[in-house]
Order: structure tokens, then C-alpha cells, then sequence
């Protein structure tokens, strides 16, 4: 039996590393709606990795193809 793997959440200073830039440009981008997979816990915010890295490679296959 296959079983799926779990989800993968990264913190905002764990997204920012990904991205390669400042927690704040994260947060910002999470304010105008310009990541996908942000999920808030409270007052924590978490970013589904898997969701994240899948726009990502949407947007850039989609600058590629310009």
C-alpha cells in the first residue's frame, strides 16, 4: 500500500531563503495575494511547499514560452 506524503509546510523565513529574499518581501507578496499555498495558523503563517514550488514552475514555464 502507497501512502501519499505528507504535506510539506515551510515557515516565511524558510520561504524566503527559497525565493531568495527578506521575510518582509515575503509577507508582502502573502498581503497582495502573490503566493500560492499560504495557509495561517493564528498568527503563524505557513506556505504549502509543494503548491508554491507548482505556481512557480506555472509562471515561469509561462515567461518561458513568451
Amino acid at each position: 500500500m502507497v501512502t501519499a506524503a505528507p504535506d510539506v509546510f515551510l515557515t516565511v523565513a524558510d520561504t524566503a531563503a527559497l525565493l531568495r529574499t527578506s521575510p518582509k518581501a515575503v509577507y508582502c507578496m502573502i498581503e497582495r495575494g502573490q503566493l500560492a499555498g499560504v495557509t495561517r495558523l493564528g498568527r503563524r503563517v505557513l506556505v504549502n511547499r509543494d503548491a508554491l514550488l507548482s505556481a512557480l514552475d506555472k509562471k515561469s514555464s509561462a515567461v518561458a514560452g513568451k
